[in-house]
């Protein structure tokens, strides 16, 4: 037997479940039903991946021997079509366990499915690649531990609250796993900055008018005077020419924040990376 078909000995009745794909839906909902029969009625059997003819009348022929059902989840149309065909001319009972709600959305909604098996697990996938990139961002957000900036696939720098962070977040809700650093003159930048290829860089600047806005609100929210360094125009010009000379040095494309939202500026930052990256 291949593609995940298990036999097992039992007095059981035996229920297929065949898929192309995983077939974990499928045996979802006959194990639900099974619960209906006193539980454990059926010895369920996975036939998982069935891609062809061949995968069908291996199932076909089981199933025959057995006196089972065969219940299953294919979207490839000519599959499904041999197989509704085959368990009739044998007559086996097959159950088809999408079809039915297929059809009402294609008669509520007007669409017309993809008939892609696998698509699920797509799904799947991608939600586990944004919670990786997450937490990737939150290890390595400003600039905790520079091992992050050779395993990013973007790296921010900029001065304090030039949306580093947040960015760095909803950049990583797209799949994106970001590293930042931010760029103080009293601490030197970590050598992998200047290691990394420019096009994965990104560097963010913002006006010295609007910066001394955001650090005085900023100050104002932790309960301190908007008066402290932290906020003066002297140290913020100090800081500013000092990024934009660390910026020269890695070479990287450099995005104005002053009066961009955070999506506009991670649209920007994709668009840049994707036609650095393309040349």
């Amino acid at each position: 037997m291949k593609k995940g078909v298990s036999i097992i000995l039992s007095e059981k009745e035996v229920v297929y479940v065949v898929s192309d794909s995983v077939g974990e839906t499928a045996e979802f909902v006959v194990k639900a039903v099974a619960t209906q029969f006193n539980g454990g009625y059926v010895d369920i059997r996975r036939h998982s991946y069935a891609e062809d003819k061949e995968d069908i009348e291996e199932v076909i022929a089981m199933a025959r021997q057995t006196n089972s059902i065969i219940a299953y989840t294919i979207v490839i149309p000519q599959l499904k079509k041999y197989l509704d065909q085959r368990a009739s001319e044998e007559g086996i009972m097959a159950v088809d366990l999408l079809n039915p709600l297929m059809e009402s959305f294609m008669k509520r909604f007007k669409k017309e499915p993809n008939h892609q098996p696998k698509l699920l697990r797509k799904l799947d996938d991608e939600y586990f690649r944004r919670v990786e990139a997450i937490e990737f961002a939150v290890k390595y957000d400003d600039g905790r531990d520079p091992r992050g900036v050779m395993r990013a696939d973007i790296v921010l720098i900029g001065v304090s609250r030039t949306s580093k962070t947040p960015l760095s977040m909803y950049l990583a809700h797209q799949g994106f796993k970001v590293a930042n650093v931010p760029l103080v003159p009293e601490v030197s930048p970590p050598e992998e900055l200047f290691k990394i290829p420019r096009n994965k860089c990104v560097g963010l600047v913002i006006t010295p008018d609007k910066l001394n806005e955001i650090r005085k609100e900023r100050l104002k929210a932790l309960g301190l005077r908007s008066e402290a360094n932290y906020a003066s125009f002297e140290r913020i010009l100090v800081e500013l020419e000092y990024s934009e000379k660390i910026m020269k040095r890695v070479g990287c494309p450099v995005i104005n924040v002053s009066n961009k939202a955070v999506e506009e500026t991670a649209n920007l930052i994709i668009d840049i990376l994707k036609s650095e990256r393309s040349r």
